[in-house]
């Protein structure tokens, strides 16, 4: 059986590694939906776009041609044929994703590519909105946290910017929580259903072996 496996949580509570591990654990396929938002905020910030103009961004967001690799080994997302992997992850677009992904247009434009991709099932996707709003259905839901220190920590090993200190990523991240959780267009937060993992003080493998037993559960279940 192969399901649909939602991973939501914040920033930095290690989503990415742990659905890149459960999917080659199980042999599917992985989609970081996080890099969707981010490749079309690359987008807006190349064209010129006012990111904090909504209706501005609405207009241009139909415009983006996004393409992912759901390979968890050679992941990869690229817009209008460019590989943008690396570039969607620098500061600028850091600082404006949050302001990008609040606007309904492209959450809307975004969900339908990614239930798309997902409507075959045997995918670990990852995101805030995966087990609420794009795969409310999903039979395996897990919300991935950790404390907030914790998580600035993993971030700013992730940046790898000596400029860029725990604190300052700290900051950064309670305001994107913030922003996250409190837009109208599909906040962050946990699913009634979904299985809360709190991976503060575990390691990365305790985390997969955490999400595999959960799903090897529900397939036997049916």
């Amino acid at each position: 059986m192969t399901l649909i496996i939602a991973m939501d949580g914040p920033s930095g509570s290690g989503k990415s590694s742990a659905a890149k591990g459960v999917a080659r654990r199980l042999g599917y396929r992985y989609l970081d939906t996080g890099a969707m938002y981010r490749a079309i905020t690359w987008w807006m910030l190349e064209q010129g776009v006012d990111v904090e103009d909504a209706a501005a961004v609405a207009a241009r967001t139909g415009e983006v041609r996004i393409e992912m690799s759901t390979d968890p080994d050679a992941p990869g997302i690229s817009v209008d044929g460019r590989d943008v992997s690396g570039p969607i992850r620098g500061q600028a677009v850091t600082g404006a994703v949050s302001a990008v992904s609040r606007v309904p247009e492209v959450r809307a434009f975004l969900v339908a590519a990614q239930r798309e991709i997902m409507a075959d099932g045997g995918i670990v996707a990852e995101g805030r909105d995966i087990g609420t709003v794009v795969a409310p259905d999903a039979p395996v839901k897990v919300f991935l946290t950790a404390s907030e220190e914790a998580r600035a920590l993993r971030r700013a090993r992730e940046i790898a910017d000596p400029a860029v200190s725990v604190e300052a990523t700290l900051a950064d991240q309670a305001r994107r929580d913030r922003l996250d959780s409190t837009r109208t267009a599909s906040p962050l937060t946990k699913a009634d259903d979904a299985v809360e993992i709190d991976s503060t003080e575990l390691g990365l493998d305790e985390v997969v072996d955490a999400v595999v037993r959960l799903v090897k559960e529900r397939a036997a279940t049916g």
